[in-house]
Protein backbone atom coordinates (compact mmCIF):
# COMPACT_ATOMS: atom_id res chain seq x y z
CA UNK A 1 0.00 0.00 0.00
CA UNK A 2 2.21 2.76 -1.06
CA UNK A 3 2.07 6.44 -0.46
CA UNK A 4 4.03 8.62 -2.92
CA UNK A 5 4.71 12.50 -3.00
CA UNK A 6 1.91 13.52 -5.77
CA UNK A 7 1.19 17.09 -6.58
CA UNK A 8 2.70 18.03 -3.28
CA UNK A 9 1.03 16.20 -1.01
CA UNK A 10 1.98 12.41 0.63
CA UNK A 11 -0.88 10.46 -1.48
CA UNK A 12 -1.76 6.61 -0.56
CA UNK A 13 -2.82 4.54 -3.24
CA UNK A 14 -3.26 0.84 -3.93
CA UNK A 15 -3.43 -1.29 -7.51
CA UNK A 16 -4.59 -4.99 -7.92
CA UNK A 17 -4.84 -7.08 -11.03
CA UNK A 18 -2.96 -6.85 -14.15
CA UNK A 19 -3.96 -5.45 -17.49
CA UNK A 20 -4.95 -2.37 -19.14
CA UNK A 21 -5.85 0.09 -16.55
CA UNK A 22 -8.98 1.29 -14.55
CA UNK A 23 -8.16 4.11 -11.69
CA UNK A 24 -11.17 4.70 -9.67
CA UNK A 25 -12.29 8.10 -8.18
CA UNK A 26 -14.14 7.68 -4.71
CA UNK A 27 -16.80 10.39 -3.39
CA UNK A 28 -17.15 12.63 -0.46
CA UNK A 29 -16.10 11.50 3.18
CA UNK A 30 -14.95 8.00 1.97
CA UNK A 31 -11.80 5.71 1.01
CA UNK A 32 -10.76 4.11 -1.73
CA UNK A 33 -10.97 0.71 -0.35
CA UNK A 34 -14.47 1.14 -0.80
CA UNK A 35 -14.38 -0.20 -4.22
CA UNK A 36 -13.14 -3.08 -2.83
CA UNK A 37 -16.01 -4.49 -2.09
CA UNK A 38 -17.35 -5.30 -5.20
CA UNK A 39 -15.85 -3.37 -8.51
CA UNK A 40 -12.53 -3.97 -7.88
CA UNK A 41 -12.77 -7.95 -7.81
CA UNK A 42 -15.19 -7.33 -11.05
CA UNK A 43 -12.66 -5.36 -12.98
CA UNK A 44 -9.98 -7.54 -11.84
CA UNK A 45 -11.84 -10.71 -12.93
CA UNK A 46 -12.39 -9.36 -15.97
CA UNK A 47 -8.75 -8.67 -16.69
CA UNK A 48 -8.20 -5.26 -15.53
CA UNK A 49 -5.24 -3.46 -13.40
CA UNK A 50 -7.29 -1.45 -10.57
CA UNK A 51 -5.59 1.63 -8.76
CA UNK A 52 -7.76 3.11 -6.42
CA UNK A 53 -6.75 5.70 -4.08
CA UNK A 54 -7.43 8.01 -1.03
CA UNK A 55 -8.32 11.35 -2.08
CA UNK A 56 -6.49 14.68 0.06
CA UNK A 57 -8.68 14.80 3.21
CA UNK A 58 -8.83 10.93 3.95
CA UNK A 59 -6.18 9.70 5.34
CA UNK A 60 -3.09 8.12 5.09
CA UNK A 61 -3.31 10.33 2.07
CA UNK A 62 -2.49 14.12 3.55
CA UNK A 63 -5.49 15.74 5.00
CA UNK A 64 -4.97 19.10 3.83
CA UNK A 65 -7.34 20.77 6.51
CA UNK A 66 -6.83 24.01 5.97
CA UNK A 67 -8.45 23.67 2.45
CA UNK A 68 -8.75 22.61 -1.38
CA UNK A 69 -10.40 22.76 -4.48
CA UNK A 70 -11.51 20.45 -7.21
CA UNK A 71 -9.09 21.50 -9.02
CA UNK A 72 -6.81 19.97 -6.51
CA UNK A 73 -7.98 16.70 -6.51
CA UNK A 74 -7.95 17.21 -10.21
CA UNK A 75 -4.40 17.44 -10.47
CA UNK A 76 -3.78 14.97 -7.53
CA UNK A 77 -5.58 12.30 -10.12
CA UNK A 78 -3.36 13.42 -12.98
CA UNK A 79 -0.35 13.37 -11.18
CA UNK A 80 -0.99 9.69 -9.85
CA UNK A 81 -1.85 8.43 -13.46
CA UNK A 82 1.54 9.74 -14.48
CA UNK A 83 3.56 9.17 -11.83
CA UNK A 84 2.66 5.38 -12.53
CA UNK A 85 2.46 5.83 -16.59
CA UNK A 86 -1.23 5.15 -16.65
CA UNK A 87 -2.16 7.71 -19.38
CA UNK A 88 -4.27 7.28 -21.75
CA UNK A 89 -6.79 5.27 -19.04
CA UNK A 90 -9.70 4.24 -18.13
CA UNK A 91 -11.32 6.49 -15.31
CA UNK A 92 -14.26 5.68 -12.85
CA UNK A 93 -15.64 7.91 -10.30
CA UNK A 94 -18.99 8.74 -7.87
CA UNK A 95 -20.41 11.65 -6.47
CA UNK A 96 -17.48 14.10 -5.74
CA UNK A 97 -14.75 11.52 -7.38
CA UNK A 98 -17.35 11.78 -10.70
CA UNK A 99 -17.09 15.74 -10.43
CA UNK A 100 -13.59 15.26 -10.15
CA UNK A 101 -13.25 12.64 -13.43
CA UNK A 102 -15.20 14.98 -15.46
CA UNK A 103 -13.44 17.83 -14.65
CA UNK A 104 -9.91 16.00 -15.29
CA UNK A 105 -11.48 15.03 -18.80
CA UNK A 106 -11.69 18.92 -19.82
CA UNK A 107 -8.04 19.60 -17.97
CA UNK A 108 -6.37 16.69 -19.30
CA UNK A 109 -8.08 15.33 -21.77
CA UNK A 110 -5.25 12.78 -23.30
CA UNK A 111 -5.01 11.20 -19.85
CA UNK A 112 -8.29 9.42 -20.32
CA UNK A 113 -9.25 6.94 -22.82
CA UNK A 114 -13.10 6.40 -21.75
CA UNK A 115 -14.72 7.72 -18.19
CA UNK A 116 -17.60 6.21 -16.66
CA UNK A 117 -19.36 8.66 -14.02
CA UNK A 118 -21.92 7.47 -11.08
CA UNK A 119 -24.25 9.46 -8.88
CA UNK A 120 -22.90 12.58 -10.74
CA UNK A 121 -24.02 16.83 -11.54
CA UNK A 122 -22.99 19.38 -13.44
CA UNK A 123 -24.68 22.22 -11.74
CA UNK A 124 -26.39 22.49 -7.94
CA UNK A 125 -29.92 23.48 -7.74
CA UNK A 126 -31.60 24.95 -4.40
CA UNK A 127 -31.73 21.76 -2.37
CA UNK A 128 -28.04 20.49 -3.18
CA UNK A 129 -27.18 24.27 -1.91
CA UNK A 130 -28.92 23.99 1.29
CA UNK A 131 -27.25 20.44 2.03
CA UNK A 132 -24.14 21.25 1.27
CA UNK A 133 -24.78 24.29 3.51
CA UNK A 134 -26.01 22.43 6.34
CA UNK A 135 -23.30 19.70 6.24
CA UNK A 136 -21.05 22.35 7.06
CA UNK A 137 -22.52 24.10 9.84
CA UNK A 138 -23.64 20.80 11.20
CA UNK A 139 -19.50 19.85 11.35
CA UNK A 140 -18.58 23.30 12.63
CA UNK A 141 -21.31 23.12 15.16
CA UNK A 142 -19.72 20.45 16.89
CA UNK A 143 -21.47 17.53 14.47
CA UNK A 144 -21.88 14.61 17.52
CA UNK A 145 -24.79 11.89 16.89
CA UNK A 146 -24.82 8.84 18.76
CA UNK A 147 -23.97 5.97 16.58
CA UNK A 148 -27.30 4.68 16.32
CA UNK A 149 -29.06 7.88 15.22
CA UNK A 150 -25.89 8.54 12.64
CA UNK A 151 -26.37 5.52 10.88
CA UNK A 152 -30.03 6.05 11.17
CA UNK A 153 -29.72 9.27 9.24
CA UNK A 154 -27.10 7.92 6.71
CA UNK A 155 -28.97 5.01 5.55
CA UNK A 156 -32.25 7.42 5.14
CA UNK A 157 -29.85 9.83 3.24
CA UNK A 158 -27.95 7.36 0.94
CA UNK A 159 -29.92 3.92 0.57
CA UNK A 160 -32.92 3.27 -1.40
CA UNK A 161 -36.45 2.46 -0.43
CA UNK A 162 -36.11 -1.23 -1.10
CA UNK A 163 -33.00 -1.57 0.96
CA UNK A 164 -35.12 0.47 3.45
CA UNK A 165 -37.99 -2.14 3.58
CA UNK A 166 -35.64 -5.59 3.52
CA UNK A 167 -35.27 -6.28 7.39
CA UNK A 168 -31.90 -8.64 6.90
CA UNK A 169 -30.40 -5.81 4.32
CA UNK A 170 -30.80 -2.67 6.25
CA UNK A 171 -29.94 -4.08 9.94
CA UNK A 172 -27.02 -5.44 8.29
CA UNK A 173 -26.27 -1.71 6.37
CA UNK A 174 -26.77 -0.31 9.92
CA UNK A 175 -24.60 -2.28 11.64
CA UNK A 176 -22.27 -1.00 8.61
CA UNK A 177 -22.85 2.47 9.43
CA UNK A 178 -22.56 2.08 13.03
CA UNK A 179 -18.68 0.71 13.36
CA UNK A 180 -17.72 2.69 10.07
CA UNK A 181 -19.20 6.37 10.87
CA UNK A 182 -18.50 9.44 8.50
CA UNK A 183 -15.22 11.09 9.41
CA UNK A 184 -15.59 14.48 11.48
CA UNK A 185 -11.72 14.61 10.85
CA UNK A 186 -10.58 18.29 9.46
CA UNK A 187 -9.72 16.47 5.98
CA UNK A 188 -13.48 15.90 5.83
CA UNK A 189 -14.25 19.44 6.81
CA UNK A 190 -12.25 20.38 4.18
CA UNK A 191 -14.07 17.77 1.63
CA UNK A 192 -17.47 19.79 2.86
CA UNK A 193 -15.92 22.93 1.99
CA UNK A 194 -14.96 22.52 -2.00
CA UNK A 195 -16.93 25.20 -4.13
CA UNK A 196 -19.15 23.23 -7.09
CA UNK A 197 -21.82 25.56 -7.12
CA UNK A 198 -20.55 26.81 -10.68
CA UNK A 199 -22.91 25.55 -13.46
CA UNK A 200 -20.35 23.64 -15.09
CA UNK A 201 -22.76 21.84 -17.87
CA UNK A 202 -22.10 24.46 -20.93
CA UNK A 203 -18.14 23.44 -20.19
CA UNK A 204 -19.09 19.68 -20.71
CA UNK A 205 -20.14 20.03 -23.41
CA UNK A 206 -16.30 20.49 -24.88
CA UNK A 207 -15.84 16.82 -23.84
CA UNK A 208 -14.70 14.46 -26.27
CA UNK A 209 -14.09 11.60 -24.05
CA UNK A 210 -15.98 8.38 -24.50
CA UNK A 211 -18.49 8.65 -21.30
CA UNK A 212 -21.14 6.53 -19.80
CA UNK A 213 -23.16 8.28 -16.64
CA UNK A 214 -24.46 6.40 -14.35
CA UNK A 215 -28.01 7.65 -12.13
CA UNK A 216 -29.42 5.61 -9.40
CA UNK A 217 -32.77 6.11 -9.24
CA UNK A 218 -33.60 6.55 -6.04
CA UNK A 219 -30.36 8.98 -4.89
CA UNK A 220 -31.59 11.70 -2.43
CA UNK A 221 -28.20 13.31 -2.59
CA UNK A 222 -27.60 13.78 -6.41
CA UNK A 223 -30.94 12.68 -8.00
CA UNK A 224 -30.52 10.63 -11.26
CA UNK A 225 -32.00 14.12 -13.35
CA UNK A 226 -29.08 15.83 -12.39
CA UNK A 227 -26.72 13.19 -14.01
CA UNK A 228 -28.74 12.56 -17.23
CA UNK A 229 -28.28 16.67 -17.54
CA UNK A 230 -24.37 15.84 -17.63
CA UNK A 231 -24.86 12.87 -19.59
CA UNK A 232 -27.49 14.97 -22.08
CA UNK A 233 -24.55 17.74 -22.44
CA UNK A 234 -21.39 15.36 -23.18
CA UNK A 235 -21.68 14.67 -26.61
CA UNK A 236 -22.23 11.04 -27.03
CA UNK A 237 -22.74 9.71 -23.40
CA UNK A 238 -24.51 6.98 -23.02
CA UNK A 239 -27.03 7.54 -19.90
CA UNK A 240 -27.66 4.14 -17.65
CA UNK A 241 -30.41 4.27 -14.51
CA UNK A 242 -30.37 1.76 -11.73
CA UNK A 243 -33.37 1.16 -10.44
CA UNK A 244 -33.89 0.42 -6.75
CA UNK A 245 -30.69 2.34 -5.65
CA UNK A 246 -29.54 5.31 -3.35
CA UNK A 247 -26.19 7.52 -3.62
CA UNK A 248 -24.55 4.18 -2.58
CA UNK A 249 -25.93 2.37 -5.80
CA UNK A 250 -22.41 0.72 -6.64
CA UNK A 251 -22.40 -0.90 -3.11
CA UNK A 252 -26.34 -1.63 -3.11
CA UNK A 253 -26.36 -2.80 -6.78
CA UNK A 254 -23.23 -3.62 -7.55
CA UNK A 255 -24.04 -6.22 -10.26
CA UNK A 256 -25.71 -4.01 -12.23
CA UNK A 257 -23.10 -1.07 -12.11
CA UNK A 258 -20.54 -3.83 -12.74
CA UNK A 259 -22.27 -4.64 -15.82
CA UNK A 260 -22.47 -1.20 -17.17
CA UNK A 261 -19.06 -0.74 -16.58
CA UNK A 262 -18.01 -3.76 -18.63
CA UNK A 263 -20.64 -3.32 -21.14
CA UNK A 264 -19.05 0.04 -22.29
CA UNK A 265 -14.93 -0.40 -21.49
CA UNK A 266 -15.72 -3.03 -23.78
CA UNK A 267 -16.58 -1.16 -26.38
CA UNK A 268 -13.09 0.25 -26.63
CA UNK A 269 -11.20 -1.74 -29.10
Amino acid sequence: MPIERINGIRLHYEESGSGEPVVMVMGSGAGGRSWHLHQVPALRAAGYRVVTFDNRGIPPTDACAEGFTVDDMVADTAGLIEHLGLGPCRLVGTSLGAHVAQELCLARPELVSQVALLATRGRDDAMRRAQSRAEREFHDAGGVLTPLYGATVRALQNLSPATLRSEKEIQDWLDIFEMAPLSGAPGHRAQLGIDMSADRLPAYRRITTPCLVVGFADDLILPAHLGREVADAIPGARYVEVADAGHYGYLERPDQVNNALLDFFAQRA
